[in-house]
């Protein structure tokens, strides 16, 4: 292949150690914040093996250009499987989109940064008959300073413990359920991963109930990513939410993250407005696109459940339907 040409090149397999397995470039290090899906996907490979997110290794591949790395991507064989990118050019979209084509490999969305996803999209129907529609916009936020609110609701933060389990699979749960998810056993496994890791801060009541949590990724390139942040409808609009994400934050710092980062739904006003006000800065939009006629039927490709399991399709431009829980979507 000719030093102008572009390339990509994929893999099956997942990380054993770090020594044998770079699924990101050098730059993701540099850069961890655009970088975050990547690197936090990569580390938990790593620490728990090629099953950590089913029984089957994420496809990782990256492009190159006069071998140099351009992009890295991945997807889940597992629904939905969208396509995770690394910032890229239009024209690298393009090259892309036309060499997944050529290989066949069915993809029933992209996610990235919002650029780049909809490079992607629109490069992915030139190049089949799959139709692009915009599924979710997100923020993606950076911690400045630390900015506790005043006053803080009543109570205080804690780690959650061995008689929160409980408590915790019924939220994760319930939050996959909130942002248009199918609650799966994932839910209790994930779970258990972060409560046996404690990385799950909770905020509890002076009689001490819990109210509301949050959770954070293990840290990759020097990052932690606060995810997710849930509180129950029927307490919601007390400061709850504030209060843990303060709590969640200061345990990233504690651990040594030099930089602590979170994802908010654009579609919602108010968790925007709230990392605001306690010191999240806003760095780029991601945006998730679906791919109609572009998901395998029963027994076909990577999957092995129906199209129509995944969510209903509409008009073009609408979010619509419920969807299984994507592991690298980010939140």
């Amino acid at each position: 292949m000719r030093n102008h040409e572009v390339c990509a090149r994929m893999t099956g397999t997942s990380p054993k150690t770090s020594t044998t397995f770079s699924p990101v470039p050098e730059t993701s290090c540099a850069r961890p914040a655009l970088h975050t899906m990547q690197l936090t996907v990569t580390e938990t490979l790593r620490t728990r093996g090629a099953d950590a997110y089913g029984a089957e290794a994420p496809v990782f591949g990256r492009l190159e250009r006069a071998g140099e790395v351009c992009a890295t991507f991945f997807f889940f064989r597992i629904p939905p499987g969208r396509l995770n990118l690394t910032p890229l050019t239009p024209e690298h979209a393009d090259t892309l989109a036309a060499r997944l084509a050529g290989l066949g490999h069915p993809l029933p969305g992209v996610s990235a940064e919002h650029d780049t996803a909809t490079a992607f999209a629109e490069a992915r129907q030139r190049h089949t008959d799959a139709t692009p529609t915009l599924r979710e916009r997100h923020r993606l936020y950076r911690l400045g300073t630390l900015t506790p609110p005043e006053p803080l609701p009543e109570g205080r933060g804690r780690l959650a413990g061995e008689q929160d389990r409980k408590q915790l699979r019924c939220w994760f749960c319930e939050f996959a359920a909130a942002i248009g998810e199918i609650p799966s056993a994932d839910a209790d496994a994930l779970a258990d991963t972060r409560f046996a890791d404690r990385r799950v801060t909770l905020w509890e009541t002076p009689d001490g109930t819990p109210v509301s949590m949050a959770g954070m990724t293990e840290m990759s390139a020097g990052q932690i990513r606060v995810t997710p942040v849930y509180t129950p409808a029927h307490l919601r609009g007390r400061g709850y939410a504030s209060a843990v994400t303060v709590e969640v934050s200061r345990a990233a710092l504690a651990a040594g993250a030099t930089e602590v980062v979170l994802f908010a739904d654009l579609a919602n006003p108010t968790s925007n407005s709230l990392y605001q006000r306690i010191g999240y800065l806003p760095v780029t939009d991601f945006a998730a696109y679906d791919f109609s006629c572009d998901a395998p039927e029963v027994g076909e490709g990577l999957w092995s459940v129906p199209r129509r399991a995944q969510r209903t399709r509409g008009p073009p431009g609408q979010s619509r339907g419920r969807r299984a829980p994507d592991p690298a979507y980010p939140r």
